[in-house]
């Protein structure tokens, strides 16, 4: 994905943090705003995983910093649940302002039911995603128990949460204690749907049964089993986004027109600095990613170059077979192509040292039907005149410019 620093104000005139994650090809189809859980920061790694998710899909991805929070101004202390509902408000008008008006809201933890509040504000919003969301913003009140007579008492005390130091106020109590889900939900009447785990030993998952019971269809649950509250394992947040993706788009109006303009590149390949060697690729109208294997120091989350290649040489070798027993009219029911590619020494070549290595590509090809000897050795000579087997073999040029 593509991702864009970008800036906007609060209702305090406060600057906020934001990246806009977008697809390799830049063509979205919707915006969405992502709402992340209570004291994090739009740099969780579930979050961008998460965000990957959403935009090899062709949405774009509003992640931003609650006010105090990551690289947003503001004092955390003097913020509360509303504030963070405004913050997504603000995040909705300047998406408005500056692209489209977004379609989608997600939350994680506090932040999806903060984005449930928001989402009744927003008229664009067409669907809402909560993520281990409490069904009320007083449970995080949990968190802070212990030190919670001395904020009523003295006004203020320093609270741990995860790890860090946070100042909380008598204000952030009354606040989170007067906001009432069920006041409203019920009357939301906008597609939903909650993700949450049966092991989340942060948000229990009764919550997820009272969002469910109280809200209005339609409405979904996918269980998230296994995973815990803070999506730390990478399979759980990218699966996430997958499933948010394709439950999405059920509800929302889609230009198919715009998700299938043919980009005057037919091959994007995005990788930024932060995601090893995962790289986003958009080839025509179509998104995929390259990926190494974990002990090369990838994510394993798609084929490696060189698959990729071997993907090519043995698609065309297919396409080429079958196309061509189809018009001679054999019956050729299926065919399989086996591609292994491996670097060995050169043996034959005059003009190489014989210390010299090339690329090896072993094909095997498996023709089903019935066949005789003659046709199968006919498709057999085929499978080498197949448009990228002749690329390999020809000579190539690969001429590098830099964009402006």
């Amino acid at each position: 994905m593509k991702t864009n620093k970008v800036n906007f104000k609060n209702y305090n005139g406060e600057q906020l943090s934001g990246k806009l994650d977008l697809p390799v090809d830049k063509k979205v189809h919707s915006y969405t705003i992502f709402a992340h859980c209570f004291t994090c920061n739009k740099n969780l790694k579930a979050i961008k995983n998460i965000s990957k998710g959403l935009t090899s899909n062709g949405f774009g991805v509003l992640r931003f910093d609650f006010t105090g929070l990551g690289q947003s101004k503001g004092e955390f202390e003097d913020t509360n649940f509303s504030h963070n509902v405004d913050d997504l408000v603000a995040a909705y008008e300047f998406l408005n302002a500056n692209y489209n008006p977004p379609k989608l809201i997600v939350g994680h933890s506090l932040g999806g039911t903060a984005a449930l509040f928001a989402a009744r504000k927003a008229d664009s919003i067409k669907a809402v995603v909560t993520i281990g969301s409490p069904f009320q913003p007083e449970h995080v009140s949990k968190l802070i128990q212990s030190k919670e007579d001395e904020i009523e008492k003295d006004g203020e005390a320093e609270v741990n949460i995860g790890g860090r130091n946070f100042t909380i106020k008598n204000d952030f109590l009354e606040d989170i204690r007067k906001n009432k889900i069920d006041d409203f939900i019920g009357d939301l009447k906008k597609p939903f749907l909650i993700l949450h785990s049966p092991q989340d030993k942060i948000v229990g998952i009764k919550n997820a049964e009272l969002l469910y019971m109280h809200a209005h269809h339609p409405k979904s649950f996918v269980s998230l089993d296994g995973a815990d509250h803070l999506l730390s394992h990478s399979n759980d947040s990218l699966y996430v986004g997958e499933v948010v993706a394709s439950w999405a788009k059920r509800y929302l109006e889609i230009d198919d027109n715009r998700i299938n303009i043919k980009s005057n590149q037919s091959v994007i390949a995005s990788l930024s600095s932060e995601d090893a060697f995962t790289t986003d690729m958009a080839l025509a109208s179509h998104k995929l990613l390259a990926d190494e294997p974990e002990d090369f120091g990838g994510n394993n989350l798609g084929p490696n170059p060189y698959e990729f290649l071997s993907a090519a040489l043995a698609s065309c070798t297919a396409m080429t077979i079958q196309m061509y027993a189809k018009r001679k009219n054999w019956p050729l029911e299926n065919v399989e192509v086996h591609i292994n590619h491996k670097k060995d020494h050169c043996k034959d070549c005059r003009n190489l040292d014989h210390k010299s290595k090339v690329d090896i590509f072993q094909r095997q090809l498996v023709l089903k039907g019935n066949l005789d000897h003659k046709q199968r050795n006919r498709l057999l000579d085929i499978a080498d005149k197949c448009p990228v087997h002749r690329t390999l073999h020809s000579d190539v040029e690969v001429h590098t410019s830099l964009s402006q």
